[in-house]
């Protein structure tokens, strides 16, 4: 078993802000020089995401207006009582979608659906620079 860690860098809007990495994960992969297992995505920090979605214009729409409902920006948080941030949204969202994801993979080309694509969504209310660790394991 080989493990190799790498990193994707991305600047963000912030406010559901989406990127497609997965050419990022794919050239991750390649440089590993593993050839078949797994690739763990995780963004560290608490006001961020990665999933998989098509990526596509009506999807970019539909997230941010879904997350909107389920954690109104508006809305009061404790988290903002506590920290005076006003980020107390981005938390909720981020918790809602998850930190990581693991994609199998093998003769280094991942496993994805045709329409699949793994996203990068910052929920923070502001810009960021946020760095993505993907670990590649496998043989």
């Amino acid at each position: 078993m080989k493990v190799f860690t790498g990193s994707i860098s991305r600047q963000t809007r912030g406010v559901c802000d989406i990127h497609d990495i997965t050419r990022d994960v794919e050239t991750e992969i390649a440089k590993s020089s593993i050839d078949d297992g797994t690739a763990t995505v995780f963004i560290p920090g608490s006001t961020a995401g990665i999933t998989t979605i098509e990526f596509e214009p009506g999807l970019k729409k539909d997230l941010p207006e879904l997350f909107e409902k389920l954690a109104p920006a508006d809305m009061q948080y404790h988290h903002d009582a506590t920290w005076g941030d006003g980020n107390g949204f981005s938390h909720v969202r981020a918790a809602l979608l998850g930190a990581s994801l693991v994609i199998p993979f093998s003769g280094r080309h991942l496993h994805l659906g045709t329409w699949q694509q793994i996203v990068l969504i910052d929920f923070d209310n502001r810009a960021r620079n946020r760095k993505i660790v993907v670990q590649i394991m496998g043989e």
